[in-house]
């Protein structure tokens, strides 16, 4: 991917030591662990996306691009969902993770240019699937009753297609949370990034996946690229140029 500047924010690939450092500290901010270190398996898989300004680190994320579903399996989401189901997927899938965007709110040109690196990531991939884990902050699946009784109701995926169980502490939200009951509260309940991939057209599996360690509670989510609305992608392929 090539630099994409817009207004004074640029999205460039890290390069070098340096620019891995400083993305590792961002992320030990964002994503702050009880134990262990934030560097993984993944991170020499992946291309790492920053977003700049001024010289500061604005927004981050990391892309896997696998050639096909069976590629999946080496991927982060597999270490929680069975991602069998997608295996025989033929086109290229990316696995976006770590999304994280520095503290006291961020600017939406910043959000903006973001994803439009990521929409270049994905048509230069030719990737059919846009997947990841979304997350919640806050482990206990109580704290996000409406918003899991929304996706519940409204954004599982195909059957076919859905993940199936592999972590040790599952959330079979289908099964707990009862009907939606006051829409907007359950809509401002969805974490920012889970409202763009459901704006987006996505789906999410049938159960969310506790992690202690980071305190929050994650769903598989997927986005089918040729599925976008037209209005979304257009906006989406104005900014990543």
């Amino acid at each position: 991917m090539q630099p994409l500047e817009r207004g004074g924010l640029v999205a460039r690939l890290a390069e070098g030591p340096a620019d891995m450092a400083r993305i590792m500290a961002f992320r030990r901010v964002a994503f702050p662990r009880k134990a262990g270190p934030e560097e993984d398996a993944q991170d020499a898989l992946s291309a790492h996306v920053m977003v700049e300004g001024e010289g500061h680190l604005l927004a981050y994320f990391r892309v896997m691009l696998f050639g096909w579903g069976a590629g999946l399996a080496q991927g982060y989401a597999a270490r929680f969902y069975d991602v069998a189901p997608l295996a025989g997927y033929a086109l290229p899938i990316a696995e976006m993770g770590r999304f994280c965007v520095a503290p006291g709110g961020v600017h939406p040109d910043v959000l903006r240019l973001a994803w439009g690196a990521m929409t270049r990531v994905v048509d230069e991939g030719q990737a059919g699937l846009l997947v990841g884990c979304t997350s919640f902050r806050g482990a206990a699946w109580e704290g996000h009753r409406a918003a899991l009784a929304l996706l519940a109701a409204a954004h599982l995926g195909p059957v076919a297609h859905r993940p199936g169980r592999k972590a040790t502490e599952v959330v079979d939200y289908p099964a707990l949370v009862g009907p939606v009951g006051d829409r907007r509260a359950a809509l401002a309940g969805l974490p920012p990034l889970l409202r763009t991939y459901l704006g987006m057209g996505g789906w999410v599996s049938d159960h969310a996946v506790a992690d202690r360690d980071l305190d929050t509670l994650h769903v598989f989510t997927c986005v089918e690229v040729d599925r976008i609305p037209k209005a979304r992608a257009a906006s989406l392929r104005a900014v990543a140029g």
